[in-house]
């Protein structure tokens, strides 16, 4: 039997870096893995492949609309669907595989199938049993479905199988105006597709910032994507190579029909953990499947902990990470936190989309006094000369105080602009620090200064 400090379950962003920050720490660390590679659902089949196949499409938009106006003359490349596959493919492969080599080179033990807990302090894995002094559960979230609606992966998929179609779809339909189904369909419209999202709600991209959803919406309108808002989805039914998708409207009740190539499932994702044996064990649980756990992400179970998709929160890699170094220093001794107010969010569409903090609608919903900074990316150079202008930063500040409150942008790199906002944040910074940090010119970063001046007497390019 083997005996470790701790073994974390599941090698997604929060498993592996909860595994390393634990052996950097001193504690004799294993990380349990049921599939051929490392890196969880985000490495494998989320956040990096779909990247890449953004970053592979935004290029073929370039070239179609953009490089003629910049004197790049010649014919747009054709789509080769299988070397763009290929491309992901090569890409997933360099991630996953730097994971093996951080394992190997922190002396992290791989316990390769899939675990569960027998009980408080064991781990088993196959027909192995290892005993751990704590046990952290990192085993992330799965796609979720509707009722009635069979997910085949070819013609009806989640997100999983949008990733790896066999061939560029006609028409696609894309259940829910989320994250994933925005991202994903934003892909296939690039490729030419005809890309219809269907969602429930009345707006798209539920819990943003209404300024954002409406101009977010605008601008992905104009790219080519229609949008069905405020409909019930009744089922899909598939026919041979086809698949026709019911919905009712909550306006009338009227119902419609809408045929595909394609039927992407993007309804959410729910916690993974089945076959672990928690309800054997008596874990606590919430009624949607997330596991219970205290202000240390300690289970009702001594020694047993869990992180990320599994334990309440955004489902986001980056928030799993945070909870993964913070339970490896409150395992190691230490003092573990994680500031979920400081939480930043990106769609990772074009123009990509990305938030921190509070929205104005909770702010007025809570009676807090805020003013508004808001700059267009049309005053910004080198936006205008990157043809990236639409869009825009939104700072929200505290009246009184100027503590800034929380930020909405919506542009070029908007997710790696949010992080300036981020760090001032964490500092307590008021809009007045970012207005007086010396901004590099030209730089997109300088629409969040702007943004910072507009909450005082107001920005210098607009």
């Amino acid at each position: 039997m083997s005996q470790y400090d701790v073994i974390v379950i599941g090698s997604g962003p929060g498993g592996y870096v909860c595994a390393i920050r634990c052996a950097q720490l001193g504690l004799k660390t294993a990380c349990v893995e049921g599939r051929d590679t490392l890196g969880g659902t985000c490495l494998n089949i989320g956040c990096i492949p779909s990247k890449a196949l953004l970053h592979a499409t935004h290029m073929l938009h370039e070239a179609e609309h953009n490089f003629a106006k910049m004197g790049l003359k010649g014919k747009s490349p054709s789509v080769d669907w299988d070397a763009m596959q290929d491309y992901k493919k090569d890409t997933i492969g360099q991630n996953t595989k730097g994971i093996e080599f951080l394992f190997k080179k922190n002396k992290i033990d791989w316990l390769k199938g899939w675990g569960s807990i027998p009980k408080a302090g064991k781990v088993k894995v196959g027909d192995e049993v290892h005993e751990a002094k704590n046990i952290v559960i990192a085993t992330g979230s799965e796609p979720s479905s509707l009722p009635g609606i069979e997910i085949d992966e070819k013609i009806v998929v989640s997100s999983t199988g949008a990733l790896a179609l066999s061939k560029i779809p006609k028409k696609m339909v894309v259940i829910g105006a989320g994250v994933i189904g925005l991202e994903m369909g934003s892909v296939y419209s690039r490729l030419g597709a005809e890309v219809t999202v269907v969602e429930y709600l009345d707006t798209i991209t539920p819990g943003m910032d209404g300024e954002v959803q409406k101009t977010f919406q605008k601008i992905l309108a104009k790219q080519g994507m229609e949008f069905i808002l405020g409909a019930a989805v009744q089922g899909v039914e598939v026919k041979g190579q086809k698949a026709k998708v019911t919905y009712k409207s909550k306006k009338d009740d009227a119902e419609s029909e809408i045929d595909a190539d394609v039927v992407l499932v993007a309804t959410g994702r729910k916690p993974f953990t089945d076959g672990l044996g928690l309800s054997d064990l008596g874990a606590d649980m919430h009624e949607r499947g997330q596991i219970t756990t205290d202000d240390h992400w300690k289970t009702s179970i001594d020694g047993i902990y869990a992180i990320g998709d599994a334990i309440t929160g955004p489902m986001l890699a980056h928030k799993a990470e945070d909870e993964g170094m913070a339970v490896a220093e409150v395992l190691a001794g230490k003092a573990g936190h994680v500031n979920y107010d400081v939480i930043p969010g990106v769609i990772y569409t074009h123009p990509e989309v990305a938030n921190v903090g509070r929205t104005e609608e909770q702010l007025k919903e809570d009676d807090t006094p805020y003013k508004v900074g808001k700059f267009s990316f049309m005053g910004n150079g080198r936006a205008k000369a990157n043809f990236a202008a639409d869009g825009f930063v939104k700072l929200l500040a505290h009246k009184e105080t100027d503590r800034i409150l929380g930020a909405h942008i919506i542009g070029p790199m908007a997710g790696d602009l949010i992080h300036e906002i981020c760090v001032a944040m964490e500092f307590g910074a008021a809009a007045e620090d970012l207005a007086l940090t010396c901004h590099a010119h030209p730089t997109y970063s300088e629409a969040v200064r702007e943004a910072a001046l507009a909450c005082g007497d107001g920005p210098i390019h607009s």
